[in-house]
């Protein structure tokens, strides 16, 4: 909502500057989003006639202009403006004057013909008028007055932003009863004056869809003169608000939107067969609107229709076949409430927006729909002339106005401020609440200008504003915090992080909307979850995993021209609409070098296996099996299933070359993607002595098919559960002289220790034959 702060305070004018309004309205949950002036600052521009013209002598384009300025003598300013002409009243700046952009205005010879200021065109001014030359000001404007003070460019324009619920406020009616409320600044309306009919004629009107429009309202004027000017005022607020002037009945209707809030329509009544209705349209009706564009109209769409055709959408946009024009002298006016719910979406789903829909679609005061009537009828007859009928309106059953309940200890309880029953009372009272006090209960029945006034912490929200956010004082919490129990055999997400952010990560955040691109390539998933309204065109689907905002998140630090990236994600994907198939996962992206560039390390670049570290530090103490995977997102030669329990958790690998080289990442970074829920579950943990003995080596070199993966050897030797044998690890692997054609050679070192003595050589060498017995279920056998 724009609007002129001039007009504002024509209604009501608190004794605080433009910065102080603008703030009081922002703390009172009406945020001023902008606040700037009407016109840049220039100095020394008067109202100026020009007397008369003659060619320069040297110069064809130029003219020298006699100019009264409302001294005694005229003055001679030589002008190049094509549209100069003797008789006219213009803007001009006399020597000294400074313009917009620092440009000073001095006694200068154009041409050997001496100048003494400058006529103005609107965008020397910083007011552009679309005019190629001067700005022309009215006839009567008085010679010699000041150009700020002539026009109000001393005018500041505030654009609020209103949250949804607001839409009271959509109008300099209902700002101005929230300032008077906030300040106890008197309110002066405009009110409107019933228009005494001069003729008799009237059109029917009928519901024949009541509960989308309960109420309607209209007059016939006759003997209208629609080619008349709009008043300078009227045209100078409009264009404050962001509305251009079209002729004076629109400019009247659009004037009574601003003002009092009530959408109105004017239709040619020449054009109109018949009574008017609001009814439901018809599948297949068409309908040309204002902005000439042709719509087919269905079912659930509302419209005001004659008894032959539908004459507009209704609450939308009318239709331009029974717009007003420059030869129409008959009218009817029309003022309405149409719930907001029939209204709703109904210019998003055509492509455009308007007005009228922004307040019908947010709820407008169906209590005041007769006096925006009458407000228009009255302006319309002062600017147009006209004679009125009478009104005739059809009301249906409106909007219930269900009271409600508000505790006054509650008020203390959710505010923390001790506030008596009758300073809530009175609170309520100035923002315009009918009120009812029994004992501790303050009963509020919401007017016909508050559609979200409903529950008892709405009218706990208007005490605090009112009272003022910045007079509840601040007060330590006095809650009492317990560390909440967390079970031996289960570990917090905040552990996950922070085992990768040691390990050199760092955290991001990406929406949950995402492309549906991102799902196809990294996820093979052709039928997202679509979103019914998404944000962007290219956040239109859920994810399914974290891999397309971890790979976009890489090339945006790529852009940037980042030689080391780390970036790990914890958050919820997206396979269906049920809780059961949203999980959530832990999801991490490394490229660049293994290390950060330093002179005692190598340039090696981050691979498989570093990453592949990082994960079962994630997964530790438990440990996992890495099977070969086939990811559509991952390199088919470099990637694995990580498998914990029997069960596949996630996938770790290095991206595929194909995405690789679609999304330009130069080289590619190594990915994994686990279950969050599998990585919280971990064994409880036994506390077990530290041995005192010594630990015995063994080394066994095994030859197994080139098809054996380590994996599988290691997974053996757990299986024995030797509680002797503390650990089993791998130190080489040869291929060569000595091992035959398909076969390799696989070294590992086996420590033994007991924590209660030393071992014997025969404690050791069965302990190390049931590892090789193991071993040998897998086609290993001791290297000779």
């Amino acid at each position: 909502m724009k609007f002129s702060e001039q007009w504002l305070r024509s209604w009501v004018d608190p004794q605080l500057d433009s910065e102080q309004l603008a703030h009081l309205l922002t703390m009172a949950g009406l945020e001023v989003e902008e606040n700037e002036p009407a016109a840049p600052a220039f100095d020394n521009v008067f109202v100026a006639e020009v007397l008369s013209i003659a060619k320069h002598p040297d110069a064809d384009r130029l003219n020298i202009c006699s100019v009264n300025v409302g001294e005694a003598e005229p003055i001679t300013i030589v002008c190049g403006a094509p549209n100069v002409a003797a008789g006219l009243k213009v803007p001009c700046a006399r020597i000294g004057a400074t313009l917009p952009g620092d440009f000073k205005i001095k006694r200068a010879k154009v041409r050997g013909i001496e100048s003494s200021g400058m006529l103005c065109s609107g965008d020397e001014l910083g007011i552009p008028d679309g005019i190629d030359g001067l700005l022309l000001l009215p006839a009567d404007a008085p010679v010699g007055a000041p150009i700020r003070e002539y026009l109000n460019l001393d005018d500041r324009l505030l654009t609020l932003k209103l949250t949804p619920n607001r839409a009271d406020c959509l109008s300099i009616k209902g700002i101005a009863r929230e300032v008077a409320a906030l300040t106890g600044a008197v309110v002066k309306p405009v009110l409107p004056q019933a228009v005494v009919p001069t003729i008799d004629d009237v059109r029917a009107v009928s519901l024949r869809a009541a509960e989308a429009c309960p109420r309607y309202a209209g007059r016939v004027l006759r003997n209208v003169d629609t080619s008349a000017p709009t008043p300078d005022w009227m045209k100078q607020r409009l264009a404050r608000s962001g509305l251009r002037s079209i002729s004076a009945v629109v400019d009247v209707t659009n004037y009574v939107l601003l003002e009092q809030g009530q959408p109105m329509h004017a239709f040619d009544l020449a054009k109109i067969d018949g009574g008017i209705t609001a009814r439901f349209a018809v599948a297949g009706e068409a309908l040309t609107l204002l902005n000439e564009k042709e719509i087919k109209l269905e079912a659930d769409m509302l419209v005001i229709a004659d008894e032959a055709k539908a004459l507009a959408l209704a609450g939308v946009m009318g239709g331009l076949d029974s717009s007003v024009g420059e030869t129409t002298r008959e009218l009817f006016l029309e003022s309405a409430y149409f719930a907001p719910v029939n209204i709703a979406g109904k210019g998003r789903r055509l492509g455009f927006s308007s007005d009228s829909a922004h307040r019908f679609e947010r709820g407008v005061d169906f209590g005041a729909c007769r006096e925006a009537l009458e407000r228009a009828t009255q302006l319309i007859i002062e600017i147009c002339g006209g004679d009125a009928g009478p009104v005739t309106e059809a009301v249906a059953e409106l909007p219930a106005r269900q009271p409600v309940a508000l505790r006054v200890s509650r008020v203390a309880r959710v505010l923390g401020v001790s506030l008596s029953a009758d300073e809530i009372v009175a609170i309520l009272g100035r923002i315009g609440l009918p009120t009812a006090l029994d004992g501790d209960v303050v009963t509020v029945t919401p007017p016909s200008f508050r559609f979200d006034i409903e529950i008892e912490d709405d009218l706990i929200e208007e005490v605090a504003r009112v009272y003022g956010y910045e007079n509840i004082p601040v007060s330590a919490s006095n809650a009492k915090l317990a560390m909440l129990p967390l079970p031996g055999d289960a570990r917090g997400k905040m552990l996950l992080k922070n085992l990768l952010v040691a390990r050199d990560y760092r955290e991001a955040i990406n929406y949950a909307f995402v492309e549906a691109k991102w799902e196809a390539d990294f996820a093979a998933n052709t039928a997202p979850v679509k979103l019914i309204n998404p944000i962007a065109s290219q956040m239109s689907v859920m994810r399914s995993t974290l891999i397309g905002g971890l790979v976009a998140g890489l090339k945006h630090n790529l852009n940037r021209k980042q030689e080391r990236v780390r970036l790990f994600e914890v958050a919820r994907v997206f396979h269906g609409v049920a809780a059961e198939v949203q999980p959530e996962r832990i999801a991490a992206l490394a490229w660049g070098a293994r290390a950060p560039e330093q002179w005692g390390a190598g340039k090696d670049k981050v691979d498989f296996f570093d990453v592949k570290a990082d994960v079962e530090a994630l997964i530790a103490p438990r440990v996992a099996e890495f099977r070969r995977a086939n990811h559509p997102a991952l390199h088919p030669g470099r990637s694995a299933d990580v498998v914990l329990d029997g069960i596949v958790i996630g996938v770790v690998g290095e991206l595929h070359p194909q995405w690789v080289q679609a999304y330009e990442l130069g080289l590619a970074p190594v990915l994994f993607e686990l279950d969050v829920a599998a990585l919280l579950a971990v064994s409880r943990i036994k506390a077990e002595a530290v041995s005192k003995f010594q630990p015995v080596r063994r080394d066994l070199a095994l030859v197994v098919d080139e098809a054996i993966s380590v994996a599988e050897l290691q997974a053996a030797f757990r299986a024995v559960k030797n509680p002797l044998v503390t650990e089993v690890a791998l130190f080489d692997v040869y291929r060569g002289k000595g091992v035959e054609e398909g076969k390799k050679s696989l070294a590992f070192k086996v420590l033994i220790q007991d924590t209660r003595k030393n071992l014997t050589d025969e404690e050791v060498d069965a302990a190390v034959s049931q590892l090789l017995r193991k071993a040998e279920t897998c086609g290993a056998m001791l290297r000779a």
